[in-house]
């Protein structure tokens, strides 16, 4: 119930609650989590008593990371051509460009999330502005339906900029409308329009993560 994005929205903007904070493994891995504070609220006896919007997991960054000689290890044995680079900016730099030019970039760093959501440490890369972005990265890496949307990510202190957030979303599970100074206006007749063509017509400037609805 937790992972679903859209209920998520609708109950934070419907401000029934002070908080929300939504833990971002609520599925069936974070049974785990269930389980041990099960242990320490009946077992230890402890209170459960709620902090005001407190993200403790602090990303909720648990899983393996990979050291430089095991990164060059896996990639010699695929023969990948790879580059590495002594500064963190020159890699940035690059790889913004390729961004910038319409491709995908993979990004591996630190260690793995613990959940469902790819937060930055195991990403697939590409540019919410570009129209064909949704398409490519739907039918030619992830092989399933051209209309599924993506996540976007944004600086916390620019997400005001881009959408109606009243609050920070670190998990990727809210969704939320974007600002109307972003959107595209519609054209004559677009809801009578086959779904296809509506799916496709850029509602705003960032084409690849703003949904049909």
């Amino acid at each position: 119930m937790a992972l679903n994005c859209v209920a998520n929205g609708k109950l934070l903007h419907s401000k029934i609650f002070d908080n929300m904070w939504i833990q971002p493994a609520a599925g069936d891995a974070g049974g785990a989590v269930g389980a041990a504070y099960a242990t320490w609220h009946i077992h230890d006896k402890q209170p459960r008593t709620p902090v005001k919007c407190s993200d403790a997991m602090s990303g909720s960054y648990l899983g393996p990371e990979f050291t430089d000689k095991e990164a060059r290890r896996a990639l010699d044995a695929k023969g990948a051509k790879y580059r590495y680079y002594d500064q963190f900016d020159d890699l940035t730099r690059d790889v913004a460009d390729i961004l910038a030019d319409g491709k995908l970039v993979g990004w591996v760093q630190g260690r793995m999330e613990f959940g469902p959501r790819s937060l930055g440490c195991r990403s697939i890369l590409g540019d919410a502005r570009n129209a064909e972005m949704q398409k490519k990265m739907n039918l030619k890496i992830k092989y399933r339906e051209g209309f599924r949307p993506f996540a976007p990510s944004v600086m916390e202190e620019h997400a005001t900029d881009y959408f109606d957030l009243p609050c920070p979303s670190p998990y990727m599970l809210i969704v939320t409308p974007i600002q109307e100074s972003r959107k595209n206006p519609l054209p004559p007749g677009y809801h009578e329009l086959p779904l296809m063509q509506r799916l496709y017509h850029l509602r705003s400037d960032l084409p690849a993560i703003t949904h049909v609805d």
